[in-house]
Order: C-alpha cells, then structure tokens, then sequence
C-alpha cells in the first residue's frame, strides 16, 4: 500500500477507532446522501405512479385531430391502425366539457365519450370501478369519478342532469334544448385527485349527443403491444395517418404536466446538494485542522525525501475515503427510510391531524417511490467527488508548508 494511502487511513481510524472528527465527517455525508436519495425517490414514485395512470387511462399512444374526425377519416384511421405493427388495440373517443347537477350541486366535469367494448381492450377502466359495473353503462348512464360523485352527493343509480355546450348554441338560434337526464352506473378511483374529482365516463353515442357530433370523433386511444417502443410506433403511425390527424405518446400528450413534475424533481435535487456541499465544508474544517495539529509531522515527511503531491494526496485520500463511508451509510439509510416510509407517514399523520384527514386532503395513504439507477447513480457521483474537492485545499496547504518552517512550528 502506498504510505500516502496508509498515513491517510491512520489519520482517520488512529489505532484502530474513529476519531470524532472523521464520525461527524461521514455523518454529514451520509445524512446528504440519504436525504437526496429519499426525496429524488418519493418525487420519482409520484412520476411514476402518474405515468401508470395515464397509460392506464389513455394508453401509450393517442390520435387526435384539430377538428372533429369525420366518418370517412375515422375509417382511414382505423385502416392504419389495424395494420400498424405494435398496436394491439385501440378504441375511438370523443371529450370535452359539461355541467353536471345533483340535488341543486353542480360540478363542471371533463367527459370522455367511449365505445365500451373497444375501450376495454385499450384501457383496464374495470381496474378502477369502486362501485357499479361497466357492464350496466349505456346510451343513458356514465360513470363518475369519486371526488365528483362525492362532490354532488351522487350514488350509483342515482339520476343526474347533463348540461352541454350544445344547449348554449340551441339557446342562440331562439332553440330551447333541456337538460339530459341520465343515470350513474358507476363510480371509479384512479388514485390521482385531479382526475378523480372531474372526470366522467359515459358511451360515445351519448357523448356524441352532448356535443351534437354525430358520427364524428375526437380521436383515438391505441394500446401497444408488450416491449412496443411507444416513440416509434407513434414515429410509425404519423407516416401512414390521413393528413390532418396525428399519432402522440402520452408523454407528448401530457407535456404540461410532465414537464412541470420533471422541473419540480429536478428543483429538488438541485436545492439538496447544497446538503452534500455544506457536508464537503465540513470534511475540508476537519481537515484544515488537521492540517494545524499535524504542522510538524508533516514537515517531517517533507524533510524525509516526501514529495509535496504524496502530501497532497495523504488529505485528498482522506476526502475520498470520508466520502465513500458517507455515501455508503447515507444509501443504506435512505433505502432503510424507503422500505419504512408509508409507517413514517402513517405515524406523523397520527400525531398530527389524524389519518383520514391526512388522506382527505393530501389524496394519498401510502408513498409512492420509484428509485432510478440514474438517480443513484448521480447521488454516488456527486458524494464522491464533492467529498475528493473537499479535500484540495486542505492538500494544497499541507504542500506548501516548507520542511524548516514546518519543524519549527510549535
């Protein structure tokens, strides 16, 4: 072993213990490690779980329209979609906005219009019915999500009112056109409170009668086979699509949304190295004065024939190797916290506002995480060389010091 490596170690595990300041060193590492880990995680698993629920709602890839889809159109869609290599099924569906009203509470929805029995090959909408049967959903029902039918104080079989955009162009023409009465034949939870408090399901021939289309549809919801690469295949279908329509994943589909959770994760991980930085400040005081206490043992090296660089790198090994344990003990901890977050939640929610008020506001019970190899890869990245530079100026010190100066200090 190198004796710039052995001395490094000796300075900080001396006669076989940890010194104080190597413990706090490490300690401050491993509490930046396992903090950035935990939070790049819970902010990853949120991403994750939505992306989950996109899919599951809309499929990996969607075909849409500037305009309505015209019956001629939709039968070319369905030709290319049929014969695309990838697809596994797709469905038509029509969406927009309307009024919904129980017992004098109204509620201002987004419906999606769909054919049953072609939705259920793209989408497990069964997957997420809490009450009801799609089996019951027909030309006169829908089906509403949790939040929103607790909103109206709707249950299945309940009778609601429907008020469409259709009746405000009626209403110009001196046309009087009623609201539709339909019945809830269901009630769904995806798990996500934006679409769990404004999201109706209903058939595509209702949803056509609101919106006063027709034949024509809005666009088209494709699921992919298992291993299908959703950016090719939609590359793929914009080839051979009628001109007018266009193939999206559902990552182009949801841009605004995605893009604000990926600059929140990325905020955040940002704002949490500062951990890991205030952590190399440490490991460099710790050293510096190291440095200070060990002035003329260091000029006894040099005087010995040590070159400068073996010096400098004795207190940048010493960085490193602060930096390995840090991030070893600050992984292991975060993972320990990520395996015993939903307790940890479970227990704050108690000793603050209870549980169920917890959920009722926050919209979840159990923590998602998702921990990416690029993520820890990153973190471990960082650690380490924040934890090496921390250790430059120290070694440049303890290179300048001269060998006389050095043994005269007292």
């Amino acid at each position: 072993m190198p004796w710039p490596i052995y001395l490094a170690l000796k300075q900080l595990f001396p006669t076989g213990r940890v010194s104080f300041f190597t413990l706090i060193s490490v300690a401050g590492v491993t509490l930046g490690v396992a903090l950035m880990l935990v939070s790049t995680s819970v902010m990853g698993g949120f991403g994750h779980q939505i992306k989950r629920m996109i899919i599951d709602t809309q499929g990996e890839v969607v075909v849409r329209a500037r305009q309505p889809i015209d019956v001629p159109t939709a039968g070319a869609v369905a030709e290319a979609l049929a014969k695309a290599p990838g697809v596994a099924a797709y469905a038509p569906f029509a969406a927009g906005v309307v009024m919904v009203e129980h017992e004098g509470r109204p509620a201002f929805p987004a419906v999606q219009g769909v054919d049953v029995k072609a939705m259920q090959k793209v989408v497990p909408l069964g997957r997420y019915l809490v009450a009801g049967s799609f089996d019951d959903l027909d030309d006169d029902s829908m089906i509403l999500s949790s939040i929103l039918a607790q909103a109206i104080g709707a249950r299945v079989g309940d009778t609601v009112a429907v008020y469409s955009p259709l009746m405000l162009d009626k209403i110009k023409r001196n046309e009087v056109l009623l609201p539709r009465e339909v019945r809830v034949a269901g009630i769904f939870q995806v798990g996500h409170q934006q679409l769990d408090s404004s999201t109706v399901i209903c058939s595509l021939r209702l949803m056509q009668d609101f919106y006063g289309l027709e034949q024509h549809v809005h666009g088209y919801s494709v699921r992919l086979e298992t291993g299908t690469d959703e950016n090719a295949a939609a590359a793929a279908l914009n080839g051979v699509l009628p001109v007018g329509t266009r193939a999206l994943t559902w990552l182009e589909a949801n841009a605004d949304f995605q893009s604000i959770l990926s600059f929140e994760q990325n905020m955040i991980f940002f704002l949490l190295t500062f951990i890991i930085v205030v952590a190399a400040f440490s490991i460099t005081s710790s050293l510096l004065m190291s440095v200070v206490r060990k002035t003329r043992e260091i000029g006894l090296l040099a005087a010995m024939g040590g070159k400068a660089r073996d010096v400098a790198l004795c207190f940048c090994a010493q960085g490193l190797v602060i930096g390995l344990a840090g991030t070893a003990a600050g992984l292991g901890l975060g993972f320990a916290l990520l395996h015993w977050r939903d307790a940890l939640v479970q227990f704050i929610a108690r000793h603050t506002m209870g549980h169920d008020v917890f959920v009722k506001f926050y919209q979840f019970a159990n923590l998602p995480a998702h921990t990416s190899a690029r993520d820890v890869t990153a973190i471990i990245v960082l650690s380490l060389v924040a934890a090496t530079l921390a250790g430059l100026i120290p070694a440049w010190r303890a290179a300048r010091l001269k060998p006389v100066e050095a043994l005269r200090s007292e």
